[in-house]
Order: C-alpha cells, then sequence, then structure tokens
C-alpha cells in the first residue's frame, strides 16, 4: 500500500495525524498534512480510515 497526501488542498485540520500518526503529520512549514512514512500492515487500516474520513478528501491510497 502507498499513500499521498495533496497538501496543495489540504486544509490542515490534523483528522489524518490523529487517526495515523505513523504515516501522516502536519508539517509546521505550511500547515498541512504530509505522509511522510509508507503504511506497513500494521497501520493499513488506520491509514484507510484517515482517508475515508477526510473533509478535504484529499488523500490516496493505492496498492
Amino acid at each position: 500500500m502507498k499513500a499521498s497526501v495533496d497538501s496543495k488542498n489540504c486544509w490542515g485540520c490534523g483528522l489524518c495525524e490523529a487517526t495515523c500518526p505513523e504515516v501522516f503529520r502536519i508539517e509546521s512549514k505550511d500547515d498541512r498534512a504530509h505522509a511522510y512514512a509508507e503504511p506497513t500492515d500494521s497501520t493499513a487500516d488506520n491509514v484507510k480510515k484517515a482517508a475515508e474520513e477526510c473533509p478535504a478528501k484529499v488523500i490516496e491510497i493505492w496498492d
């Protein structure tokens, strides 16, 4: 699984970071979310949850 964030359109709400801090974080340089790590088997469910619940719909996941 891979994950990315369209940071230009991110609202910076922090939901993804709260849901899966192992993969997502809000960067202080732009107050937007970024995927800084690859999802693992143990984080996959939370990555999917973050993508589904993202209010800006800017998280993309694929295999």
